[in-house]
């Protein structure tokens, strides 16, 4: 299954079948969790939890056993480099059959801190549970999806811009156009696609449209992880080098500058 295809067809499970991680699966996911790595060049630790062991659960899952949790030091940017490594783990494990689901609120954060055992100086901004999907969504589950609007995207009009943030970016060649549908449907807390990118030759800046409400009492910022998701969306089908460096565009009010991508 290439990236496309994965980022297409993987959907956030809440509702588990009960049974553990098979011992192979689990042994597949530690091996890749030691590799993963991000543009940023900030390690994130990777702690796999058991939900039995440690009375971890979440309100709006159900049949899980195991969760992982994502650690790192708390330096600029690491919410988009834990987004950026997570997702990569997100897409990895369904293309292996496990299911996850981003939960960065509706769980109790300090048990998982514990359980995690994160330290003065590391953030543990997400987690998620890991196991099979069942075969039938629990009422919960479905109210929820469609209450967020699951499945449906803003306009590409709405997300990608050329040279200026009136004018929609038109992706004439086919790695680019699959690269921005990528970022399309990637995931975001409550499906709000806060991406905005602005096309300027072959830089493309990524924007964050700041929704209120996603930022923590620690400082960090929602939202930011999600612009580590679009980012590992977009460099996975497009490549590129990541800079760090405004271009100083006039980008309107509500809007942060987060990166670019060089192709």
């Amino acid at each position: 299954m290439d990236m496309m295809e994965l980022v297409r067809t993987r959907r956030s499970v809440r509702t588990f079948d009960g049974q553990p991680l098979k011992a192979e699966d689990e042994s597949k996911l530690r091996e890749y969790m030691r590799e993963i790595e991000n543009p940023y060049g900030i390690p994130v630790r990777f702690v796999l939890l058991d939900a039995k062991e440690h009375g971890l659960s979440s309100p709006v899952i159900v049949g899980e056993s195991r969760y992982v949790a994502a650690k790192v030091d708390r330096v600029p940017h690491g919410e988009e480099a834990v987004g950026y490594s997570f997702e990569k783990l997100v897409l990895y494990a369904w293309s292996t059959g496990i299911g996850t689901t981003w939960i960065g609120g509706t769980m109790k954060r300090s048990l998982f801190e514990r359980a995690a055992d994160v330290r003065d100086g590391e953030w543990m901004f997400c987690v998620s549970p890991l196991g099979y999907p069942a075969k039938k969504m629990s009422a919960r589950e479905s109210i929820m999806r469609k209450a967020i609007k699951a499945d449906e995207r803003k306009s590409a009009s709405q997300l990608f811009f050329d040279r200026d943030f009136s004018t929609p970016l038109t992706a004439e060649d086919e790695k680019l156009r699959d690269a921005l549908e990528m970022v399309r449907w990637a995931p975001s807390a409550t499906n709000s696609q806060p991406w905005r990118i602005l096309r300027d030759g072959s830089a493309f800046h990524f924007y964050l449209e700041h929704t209120k409400g996603y930022t923590s009492d620690a400082g960090w910022d929602m939202q930011k992880i999600d612009m580590g998701i679009a980012l590992c969306h977009f460099m996975g089908a497009a490549g590129g080098e990541l800079v760090l460096s405004d271009p100083g565009i006039p980008a309107g009010e509500g809007r942060e500058y987060i990166a670019t991508v060089k192709l």
